[in-house]
């Protein structure tokens, strides 16, 4: 697994990528730095990558980072968003899930904007 850290604003998380095909190419076009969009309690932002979904899937926990293919974006999930049915995030649409954030990841349910960037560790 490939270590990542990802600093929101002021706060850093570390996370892992899981071993998908996906997860590898965003790990190649790391560092990443963008403004993210808030949807609920998901960021996601545009990142320069076009594939379709690999083992897609609506089945989600907090922590996971996702790479949504409808919107070539890169999602962090934090909590329940708008279509979510129980306290579980859940997806516009399909998402092939490329990694996890590890800790404490409460600070995030504050946000009103998201500045980010992700590197290698």
């Amino acid at each position: 697994m490939k270590r990542i850290n990802i600093l929101i604003n002021n706060l850093k998380f570390e996370a892992e990528l899981n071993d998908t095909k996906t997860a590898e190419k965003v790990y190649e076009l790391l560092p990443i730095e963008a403004e993210g969009n808030l949807w609920g309690n998901e960021i996601y932002f545009e990142i320069p990558l076009e594939m379709e979904n690999e083992n897609p899937t609506e089945n989600l926990k907090v922590g996971d980072l996702a790479y949504w293919s409808e919107g070539n974006s890169l999602c962090i999930f934090y909590g329940r968003t708008p279509v979510s049915e129980n306290d579980a995030p859940k997806p516009a649409s399909p998402v092939t899930i490329v990694g996890q954030i590890k800790g404490n990841i409460d600070e995030l349910k504050k946000l009103k904007e998201a500045k980010i960037k992700i590197i290698k560790i």
